[in-house]
């Protein structure tokens, strides 16, 4: 009922009344009665703002408690939804924080690696094969020229795996084996080698210690069999080098106590600026040291050992340049000895700066009555941009004095000499960067590596070099050497596909001046014109 009508009603009630009560009593109550029916419609009304408020508030009230239940209701539809989903996620590993004891794979460069949580301790695989393809246009000088002829052909120049990684953080070790067809060797002439120097084997077993950091740089304790950082092109991976094979002047120095495959022992100091290293060596893990059942061909030699040492450093620097310089000395302490003959002999030999035929154009043959042999060179390297430059020279000296009772007895010490002089230039911009813990330089890495699909072109690279080596000394002396002097021009392009793969195209010119014996001046050199091409993929 509204408050309009119930007034009215009211009124109409009150005037009934007043009007009845007119009749039966005295006008001078009228105004008594009319007071007290006011009164009472006063209370009426104050009666109906109260049943009003109170079904106002009854009204919110029953509004709230809907509310509430709804919500009541939702809150507990979601912690029914929460308890389902809990219950089907108990039943899925949560992928949380990796423990200490767990393993980490990553691929750094391609290269599968794992390691522990903490980078403590890592071991990684890798791999390298270099693929040559190419052909000889041979030219004897003369009928008595030998060889007569070249083979062109392919050759597996290498193919490696292995491991390499590091334990407890300052440990670190390398295994790698070699399935290659050749390798830098002796010509042929090394015990136990395969023709050619070919070698296939082990290449890398040994384990360094680099927790050690005096005067501010970085120490390495190391022993195994190794690749002796022994030169600027020998210290340069060949994963690296401009050119398919190392110039001949340092190739036959390393062989004789440094190069690949050699047993060693030595430490090296290095910071951001300077290098220094010392090695003591024995012989390769192709060196036969038996003679018992073994054929004459092929029969033992004793142990050799040796020593090399290299100070180098980047002594100048810059945003875009270098300056590279050093030194390396080599002494052969004691020559191996045939544990039949009692001969000691040492064979300076190489092939023309190439591996697809393994025949030694300039060689020494087997020097007799050898007790010691000692080489010293000379290294330098720039860098300017996209430029570089490199060169090393060499001289050999090797003593006859051995107390074999062997002729020639009582002959004089020999000397050789030769060097290498080198340029390259990316077309695309990249650099060669300085790798101070070998003090040599670094391959390319292409800023835009090859892709059809919205990539680059690679990095490309020209590249020259003239070598030299002579193993003439002591011409017209019966005691003499006629090893011959090879001179090689090679022009290259260098295609960097990617940081793994790498394709290479090398021209060489060469001539050999010869002649047939020391007292013999007939001349049996030869020129040669060669093209090959190396596929090379590595990790």
């Amino acid at each position: 009922m509204s408050r309009k009508r119930f007034t009215t009603a009211a009124l109409g009630l009150a005037g009934a009344l007043a009007a009845s009560q007119a009749h039966a009593q005295s006008a001078n109550s009228s105004e008594q009665e009319i007071a007290l029916l006011k009164q009472q419609l006063k209370l009426l009304e104050q009666k109906l703002d109260k049943l009003q408020s109170q079904t106002a508030a009854n009204t919110a009230a029953a509004a709230k408690t809907k509310a509430e239940a709804k919500a009541e209701a939702k809150a507990e539809a979601r912690s029914e939804a929460k308890a389902v989903v809990a219950n089907a996620n108990a039943a899925i590993p949560v992928k949380g924080p990796v423990a200490p004891s767990g393993v980490v794979v990553t691929m750094p460069n391609n290269r599968p690696t794992i390691c522990t949580a903490d980078e403590q301790n890592c071991v990684a695989i890798t791999s390298r094969v270099h693929w040559d393809v190419g052909g000889y246009e041979y030219r004897p000088n003369t009928a008595a020229t030998v060889p007569q002829k070249l083979d062109s052909g392919e050759n597996v120049r290498r193919a490696r795996i292995g491991v390499i990684g590091k334990l407890f953080s300052d440990w670190n070790f390398a295994l790698i084996y070699d399935f290659g067809g050749t390798a830098d060797g002796f010509g042929g002439a090394a015990p136990g080698s395969l023709p050619g120097g070919a070698v296939s084997g082990i290449e890398n077993a040994y384990i360094s210690y680099t927790g050690l950091k005096p005067f501010g740089g970085k120490m390495a304790v190391e022993g195994g069999i190794m690749d002796i950082p022994y030169t600027l092109d020998e210290a340069t991976s060949s994963n690296d080098i401009l050119f398919m094979e190392r110039a001949s002047s340092g190739i036959i120095a390393q062989n004789i106590a440094a190069g690949d495959f050699r047993s060693t022992v030595g430490t090296r100091w290095w910071n951001d600026v300077f290098w220094a290293g010392a090695y003591v060596t024995g012989p390769t893990t192709g060196a036969i040291h038996s003679a018992s059942g073994v054929a004459p061909a092929a029969v033992g030699t004793s142990e050799q050992y040796g020593a090399v040492a290299r100070v180098a450093g980047q002594v100048v620097s810059g945003k875009d340049y270098s300056v590279h310089l050093g030194a390396d000395a080599q002494w052969l302490i004691q020559p191996p000895r045939n544990q039949v003959t009692g001969a000691q002999t040492l064979t300076l030999s190489d092939r023309p700066e190439l591996r697809i035929d393994p025949t030694t154009l300039i060689s020494t043959g087997a020097i007799a009555n050898v007790s010691g042999a000692q080489v010293y060179s000379v290294e330098a390297a720039a860098t300017y941009g996209p430029l570089i430059l490199q060169g090393e020279y060499f001289w050999f000296n090797v003593d006859r004095s051995a107390n074999t009772g062997l002729p020639p007895i009582g002959a004089p010490s020999l000397h050789f000499q030769g060097g290498y002089a080198q340029a390259g230039y990316v077309l695309t911009g990249e650099n060669h960067a300085y790798n101070p813990s070998s003090a040599s330089y670094s391959g390319i890495k292409p800023a835009h590596p090859f892709s059809l699909d919205g990539g680059g072109w690679g990095a490309w690279e020209i590249a020259g070099r003239f070598s030299t080596m002579d193993l003439n000394n002591q011409l017209a002396t019966a005691t003499g050497i006629a090893g011959g002097r090879q001179n090689v021009y090679t022009l290259a392009l260098n295609w960097y596909v990617n940081n793994n793969i790498r394709f290479m195209l090398d021209y060489l010119h060469g001539t050999v001046s010869r002649q047939a014996s020391p007292v013999s001046t007939a001349d049996v050199g030869s020129k040669f014109d060669a093209v090959a091409m190396r596929t090379q993929w590595a990790f």
